[in-house]
């Protein structure tokens, strides 16, 4: 009787661990891209998921681009655009992706329209614009419903320099949709490049000098945006007046007594817009900012992302998670997000091939 009861037990217990399959092949969460550099190891795209209690699962290799170092995608998900920062023949390219189920297939491949494209953005009615670092100019181009990209339309040249050695030419940095504008920060010249959606340039904003503007989050109000300035770790508000775009306030993003090398790179806002963002490369942490009801903001903290180089990072879709991409030390750290106070606190973390572009699907 004993080992028929005990024979019982077991196809009980088979039985049940059949039925309840291991929690990350349960819960895939939120799914994400990971753009990287392809100089050592990493091959191209991958995916990754993550759970709801802040693990990431690897997905894997989804396609193989030479250096995808920013993604992006289009309105309705079908589509992933992906730079290649390179320099052939003075230009860099663009290409585009079928996103379909859990695979990536390659579409179509145009000119960037300059040297290192180093970030693309799509708007919602499928026009690209891409920054191209070295080239120092705007590639536009556009992208089908069907996910195929157009030839190069334009190339929107930039000019100036700035007063340190790595502003001796224009370095456009990143181009953004912003309402009806296209906003471009440019690292050589300390200016914002303003479009309209026919190319034609409208306004320049000039930053503090030497303070070399990288990328920029908008206030969900739509009236200011958060310029992250790479050369002199700040961050600039910038409001839009009748006039045009207006420079405001500008505040630090290292603690007081730091004293070491620095240089920010990324930035993003909560979707409720009371906190902003930003990464620190060489103190190696995220800044914490609130917001007040003008819109200034408050450095609250300064979190360590346990890790080297922090290009990119990423909040999650609900906002309950922060991933961070450290490249030189080839991991992703995710910390949870306190909606009511903005901090931080680690989760978990993974290692990853030169992590440098998270793009939550």
């Amino acid at each position: 009787m004993k080992n028929l009861l005990f024979v019982a037990i077991v196809a009980v217990a088979v039985i049940t661990s059949c039925k309840q399959p291991a929690k990350q092949n349960d819960t895939q969460g939120n799914v994400f891209f990971l753009g990287t550099y392809t100089e050592g190891n990493s091959e191209g795209i991958y995916k990754y998921s993550l759970d709801d209690d802040g693990n990431i699962h690897p997905l894997g290799l989804k396609a193989k681009a030479d250096n995808p170092s920013f993604i992006a995608l289009s309105k309705d998900k079908k589509a992933l655009i992906a730079v290649n920062e390179v320099n052939r023949d003075s230009t860099g390219t663009v290409k585009s992706f079928k996103v379909e189920g859990d695979t990536l297939t390659l579409l179509s491949t145009a000119s960037s329209g300059g040297a290192h494209p180093c970030h693309v953005s799509v708007s919602d009615d499928g026009q690209i614009v891409v920054a191209n670092y070295t080239g120092g100019n705007i590639g536009w181009l556009s992208v089908t419903s069907n996910g195929l990209l157009s030839n190069l339309l334009s190339v929107t040249q930039h000019e100036g320099s700035g007063p340190t050695d790595r502003q001796l030419a224009p370095h456009a940095h990143s181009a953004w949709f912003v309402g009806d504008d296209i906003i471009s920060c440019d690292l050589g010249t300390d200016e914002l490049w303003i479009y309209d959606k026919l190319f034609n340039l409208k306004q320049k904003v000039k930053m503090a000098a030497g303070s070399g503007p990288r990328h920029l989050c908008v206030h969900p109000n739509g009236q200011w945006i958060y310029v992250v300035n790479e050369l002199n770790n700040t961050v600039t508000r910038v409001s839009n007046q009748t006039e045009g775009w207006k420079a405001q306030e500008s505040i630090s993003t290292l603690p007081d007594n730091f004293e070491g090398f620095s240089f920010c790179a990324d930035i993003h806002i909560s979707n409720d817009g009371k906190y902003v963002y930003a990464s620190n490369r060489g103190h190696n942490s995220i800044a914490v900012f609130s917001v007040d009801e003008e819109g200034v903001l408050s450095l609250i903290a300064n979190e360590s992302v346990r890790g080297d180089h922090p290009r990119n990072f990423a909040l999650s879709p609900d906002d309950k998670f922060l991933l961070v991409a450290n490249k030189d030390t080839e991991n992703i750290v995710v910390f949870k997000r306190d909606d009511a106070t903005g901090l931080l606190s680690y989760t978990s973390e993974i290692k990853a091939f030169s992590p440098v572009c998270i793009l939550f699907e």
